[in-house]
């Protein structure tokens, strides 16, 4: 039964949020808006299983919970503060770029760690070295740039980092 669930659902997480996401842009419970977003729930993580390099669980729901919020407040917070650099006197503007060094070995878990990054309002990922060792992030203003490193590491690299972990073993 469980290879049967495998083949039909590879990514049950992700199928079920394909269908929640489908409902809430179609803002309707329609019985037919359900089939079908339930049907390409189910066919996109089937059709698409060749390109996930890796198998991926949730072990830490709370933890991804949290990630989640964290996320999402510092997209707020940066919304705000980048406005205000912007509006502002752009004499004072620190840009730089970043390396910042990985402890994430999961290609899965770097390219969510990247992302998110890149979802921040004034940071975007450049570069990850050949090793995947470092990343090169540039930040519109780090006016201390081994504070910026450190805010990156401990706010979504240690959780991700929590998350894949433990997914692993």
């Amino acid at each position: 039964m469980s290879q049967l669930r495998r083949v039909w659902l590879p990514h049950p997480w992700l199928s079920f949020t394909l269908w929640l996401v489908w409902l809430l842009l179609n803002n309707t419970i329609n019985p037919g808006h359900m089939l079908l977003g339930a049907i390409l729930a189910i066919l996109l993580p089937i059709l698409t299983q060749s390109f996930w390099p890796e198998s991926v669980s949730l072990a830490r729901p709370k933890v991804l919970a949290k990630f989640l919020g964290v996320v999402l407040w510092d997209i707020l917070v940066a919304n705000l503060l980048v406005a205000r650099l912007i509006l502002g006197k752009k004499d004072h503007l620190q840009p730089a770029f970043l390396s910042i060094p990985l402890e994430l070995e999961s290609p899965l878990a770097i390219s969510i760690l990247a992302n998110t990054i890149c979802l921040t309002p004034g940071t975007v990922s450049c570069d990850l070295s050949a090793d995947q060792k470092t990343l090169l992030v540039h930040a519109l203003d780090a006016k201390q740039p081994q504070a910026t490193i450190d805010e990156i590491k401990h706010r979504y690299e240690r959780p991700l980092k929590e998350i894949f972990e433990s997914c692993s073993n």
